[in-house]
C-alpha cells in the first residue's frame, strides 16, 4: 500500500502553485526485452492555465474524468458550480483537448449517467466525432432513488478527431460463461459498448487492495479509476509510443497503466497532494497496479502482446492453441 505520508517515496518538494515534473522510465519488469524509454510528465496546475502555457503539446488519446459537480469536498476543486458555468468550463477543456489532439486521436469522457445529454452536446460543440456511448455498469448495488429506477452505471463517451480513428484495436475478451450456455466460446467475444466486467474502486471491501487509502483506511481520492478500466481504453485506442493525456489525473492510474504499456503520458492535476502521490506511484510499483495479470482476459485478441507492448512475453499470456485469427481486428488505420 502506498502511504501518502511516506517521505522516502516523495520526489522533490513542489514549490509554488504550478510544477512540471518530467521523467524517463523504462518498462523494466513489464517487458522482457530492453525497451526504449517512456516519457511521463506530472503537472501540478489548473488545467486551463496549463493549456495556455503549453500550446505545442499534442496527444493521441485523452481520458477525461472531471469532478462531476455533485457537491463533493475537494481541497482545490470547486464541485458545486452553477450548472451552466460548469458545462462552459467543461466545454473549454474539451475544446483545448481537441486542438491538441492528433488527427484520428480519441477521447474517452466519463460522466454521471444523468449528464449524458450534456456530454454528447458538449462533444459536438467542441468538434469531436461521436463513436459510442459506453455503459460502465457497476458491480455494487444500485443507488436507490425513490421516484425513478436506481442508478447502476456511469457513461463513458468515446469520440475521435476527424472521421476515422487512427487506431482502434478490436479486443476480444473471455468473460464467464452465462449459466444458460451449454458450450464455451472457442475464441472469446469482442468488447461491446456495455462494460459490466470491471469493478469500480468505490465498492468498499470488495474494491480489494487497489484503492489507495490513508492510514485510517479512508480512500485517498474519492473517484480513483481502476487499472482494468484504463487498460482497456489505452489498449483499444493507442499504439506503443503514443502520448496519453489525463487533464484530471487524480491518483495517476492513467499514467501508471500507460507506463507499463510503453505509452508516453502527461497528467495534470490542480491538487499538489495528488501530484506527489502520482510521483510515488510511478516510482514505486505496487502488485495491485500490475497490468500483466489482466492480459489473460484478452488472450483471444490477435497480437495482444504486441498491442500491449509486451514483445518477448507472449508465452506468459495464457492462450488456447490454434485460436482463430480474426483479420477484422483493426490496429493502425493510417
Amino acid at each position: 500500500m502506498i502511504n501518502p505520508e511516506d517521505e522516502s517515496l516523495k520526489g522533490p518538494e513542489i514549490g509554488g502553485p504550478r510544477v512540471m515534473r518530467a521523467g524517463c522510465v523504462s518498462a523494466e519488469g513489464i517487458a522482457a526485452e530492453r525497451s526504449p524509454t517512456t516519457r511521463y510528465e506530472i503537472v501540478n496546475s489548473d488545467i486551463i492555465d496549463w493549456f495556455n502555457r503549453n500550446p505545442s503539446k499534442n496527444f493521441h488519446l485523452s481520458f477525461v474524468d472531471p469532478p462531476f459537480n455533485q457537491g463533493k469536498e475537494y481541497k482545490y476543486a470547486e464541485d458545486n458550480m452553477p450548472q451552466a458555468e460548469y458545462w462552459r468550463w467543461i466545454e473549454q477543456v474539451l475544446k483545448e483537448i481537441f486542438k491538441h489532439t492528433h488527427k484520428g486521436g480519441a477521447i474517452y469522457f466519463m460522466q454521471r449517467e444523468k449528464n449524458a445529454e450534456f456530454v454528447l452536446s458538449t462533444l459536438r460543440k467542441t468538434g469531436w466525432t461521436f463513436q459510442n456511448l459506453i455503459i460502465w455498469k457497476k458491480k455494487t448495488s444500485a443507488v436507490p432513488v425513490s421516484t425513478r429506477y436506481g442508478k447502476h452505471f456511469q457513461v463513458i463517451a468515446y469520440a475521435i478527431k476527424g472521421e476515422k480513428p487512427r487506431v482502434f484495436n478490436r479486443l476480444r475478451i473471455s468473460p464467464p460463461l452465462p449459466p444458460e450456455y451449454k458450450h464455451g466460446r472457442e475464441s472469446g467475444i469482442f468488447v461491446t459498448d456495455v462494460w459490466d466486467d470491471i469493478r469500480e474502486l468505490t465498492s468498499g471491501y470488495f474494491a480489494g487492495d487497489e484503492a489507495i487509502r490513508e492510514k485510517d483506511g479512508q480512500r485517498f481520492h474519492k473517484q480513483q479509476s481502476p487499472v482494468a478500466l484504463l487498460l482497456r481504453i489505452i489498449l483499444t485506442s493507442t499504439k506503443v509510443g503514443d502520448v496519453v493525456f489525463d487533464p484530471f489525473a487524480g491518483t495517476g492510474t492513467t499514467m501508471v497503466v500507460a507506463k507499463q504499456l510503453k505509452r508516453n503520458s502527461i497528467g495534470v492535476d490542480i491538487d499538489p497532494g495528488n501530484a506527489k502521490l502520482i510521483h510515488q506511484r510511478l516510482k514505486k510499483s505496487r502488485k495491485s497496479d500490475d497490468v500483466l495479470k489482466h492480459f489473460h482476459y484478452y488472450r483471444y485478441t490477435e497480437d495482444i502482446a504486441s498491442i500491449g507492448g509486451l514483445n518477448g512475453m507472449a508465452d506468459d499470456i495464457p492462450s488456447r492453441p490454434g485460436a482463430r485469427k480474426d483479420k477484422s481486428n483493426l490496429r493502425d488505420t493510417n
